[in-house]
């Protein structure tokens, strides 16, 4: 797992560090701060490979490039391997535009995936992606990953080897298709992953083989719904998609990574690293309020005798509320990016917050998460600030004509006609009335 990052002249900060919490990491920030490009880096740590070298058609993943050039870069970072916990040092060479270490044989940090905002992934796995041996000599010579865009988590990644075009993975369509002609173990737990994803209430279940047209020779896995017994996967919402390109990664790279290991007569891998970049991404918030704790369930019964680590970025306030159950402080832990206005020039600053349970989820959009100066609208909160303005004001005394009008402006806002804010303004414009 990774335990520590330390980036210098990298990123939006001139310096970032981060300890990381063994088992659940939530990462908050405004967009722009640096909350993806802190993922990548994290990937890139664990398999010293940035996603988009290895997959030029991502969206994302590209590599990180210094602050300023004309200075020292470096990224520090400490991991635990399969054996041991790790420091490494990599600086950034100008001449190269590459990050140079330690050369040789890496670590093995076990099994990494890493869920891009895009519908993406990244898989590294130590059985097919780590340095084999010949004899005493360490030799690199299989994949370094499998990093797929989101069209090819559907329908099959193609790498070069040696020279010829090679499938890797036959992708979420012939795969799940397959299963479920076979009727067999994999099939099962691709619906029970299905099952455990699934909103509360909105259990997604699968059902029979579709042929999209005449035309179109494959077959097409399907799921019920409210409204049908069985809707193509490629005709159901973005959020189901999602649901069930998750699904199928977990699965997949956990299958592959087995039958790999088996077959070498090696033992399956005791850590695995969940990397997850918008982890509400087109998820209604039915679906939210459940999807981080689905998460790490499916992943520790899958990875049954590994550790299993999360650092997920969200921008929604649902994800922290959901994590209130479950947020443990001896494992878990809350980063916040945020950009601070003083007297100079903005500087981006990242803070390991103490994670408070706020109760109602509007209380964490007001929180250090999300700053908001209220959970309303931006026209009901500039009323409102109107409106305290007048209530604190002493000199001169307000007047019931001012009152009137900031009144006529928070009726025009549309504050909520149960919104305790009107208990004060009211009991304000009696005392204004008794005065008059």
């Amino acid at each position: 797992m990774l335990e520590a990052l330390h980036l210098k002249n990298v990123g939006p900060m001139p310096e970032t560090e981060m300890e990381f919490a063994p088992r659940l990491n939530l990462l908050t920030g405004d967009n722009g701060l640096g909350k993806s490009f802190l993922l990548d880096v994290a990937w890139w740590a664990l398999t010293r490979r940035w996603p988009h070298d290895l997959n030029s058609n991502l969206t994302s993943g590209y590599p990180a490039r210094p602050s300023d050039v004309k200075k020292a870069a470096s990224i520090d970072f400490k991991l635990t391997s399969k054996t041991k916990s790790v420091f490494y040092q990599s600086k950034y060479v100008p001449r190269d535009e590459s990050w140079l270490g330690k050369a040789g044989r890496p670590w093995n940090p076990g099994l990494v995936i890493y869920a891009h905002a895009d519908g993406g992934f990244s898989v590294w796995d130590p059985a097919r992606n780590y340095w084999k041996k010949k004899g005493s000599i360490d030799i690199q010579e299989r994949l370094p990953g499998y990093v797929f865009s989101a069209k090819e988590v559907w329908n099959g990644l193609e790498v070069d080897i040696d020279g010829k075009p090679t499938l890797v993975c036959n992708g979420l369509l012939s795969d799940w298709s397959a299963w479920i002609r076979e009727k067999g173990e994999t099939a099962k737990r691709m619906e029970e992953i299905l099952g455990n994803l699934s909103a509360q209430g909105e259990h997604l279940r699968v059902g029979p083989l579709k042929r999209l047209s005449i035309n179109d020779a494959r077959d097409i896995p399907s799921i019920h719904t409210a409204y049908s017994a069985g809707v193509p996967i490629l005709h159901a919402s973005s959020g189901v998609r999602r649901m069930v390109g998750l699904a199928y990664m977990l699965l997949w790279s956990w299958n592959e990574h087995a039958r790999a290991a088996e077959q070498l007569g090696e033992k399956r891998t005791s850590q695995v690293v969940m990397l997850f970049d918008e982890i509400e991404s087109h998820l209604h918030p039915l679906w939210q309020r459940s999807i981080l704790k689905s998460v790490l369930h499916i992943s520790e019964s899958l990875h049954a005798k590994a550790t299993v680590q999360l650092i997920a970025a969200t921008h929604s306030p649902l994800i922290l509320a959901s994590a209130e159950p479950l947020f443990d402080a001896n494992k878990d832990a809350w980063f916040d990016l945020d950009l601070e206005k003083g007297h100079g020039e903005p500087v981006v600053t990242l803070r390991r917050r103490d994670f408070v349970r706020r109760g109602d989820v509007s209380n964490w959009l007001t929180s250090e998460a999300f700053d908001l100066k209220s959970a309303r609208s931006l026209e009901a909160e500039a009323a409102i600030e109107q409106a305290r303005a007048l209530l604190r004001r002493t000199q001169p005394p307000p007047t019931l004509k001012e009152a009137k009008a900031v009144d006529a402006e928070l009726r025009k806002a549309a504050l909520s006609d149960i919104d305790p804010f009107w208990v004060r303004w009211g009991n304000f414009m009696e005392e204004l009335r008794g005065l008059k």
